[in-house]
């Protein structure tokens, strides 16, 4: 059974997740630019994580059909995998570089505010899976 971290599909899979990247930046900029100033900011962030949601679902959903995975466990690796990659560039990118505090970006993870964020980490870690069990006949 091949490894999702075989050279071919690491780069393979690094350029989805990049493409999800860019799609969360797009989606955000949608949010800020349209619907972002008319709501106030908890409602923004809330409709913007269901459409991240969905946005990424079709990325993962292509991915998935392009490069697909052989087995359960790759699909599970792999989306552990991207859910990492997103976290790690989400602290560092926006502590680094955007200048948020670290209490700042935790407080993203608050479900009992409001804070759905997670929930689009969430999905990307188990979205590979959903999609290999989707194509895959029992």
């Amino acid at each position: 059974m091949p490894s999702i971290f075989t050279r071919s599909s690491l780069w393979k899979y690094l350029a989805a997740w990049l493409v999800m990247l860019l799609v969360a930046v797009a989606n955000g900029a949608v949010r800020d630019i349209t619907y972002g100033p008319h709501v106030d900011a908890l409602t923004a962030h809330q409709i913007s994580t269901v459409t991240a949601i969905l946005l990424l679902g079709l990325v993962i959903w292509l991915c998935s059909a392009v490069v697909p995975v052989s087995s359960k466990r790759e699909a599970v690796l792999l989306g552990l995998f991207w859910a990492a990659l997103t976290v790690a560039f989400e602290f560092v990118f926006f502590h680094f570089i955007g200048g948020h505090s670290w209490s700042e970006l935790l407080a993203n993870y608050n479900v009992g505010q409001g804070r759905v964020w997670v929930f689009v980490v969430l999905w990307i870690a188990v979205a590979p899976w959903f999609f290999f069990r989707l194509h895959t006949p029992a």
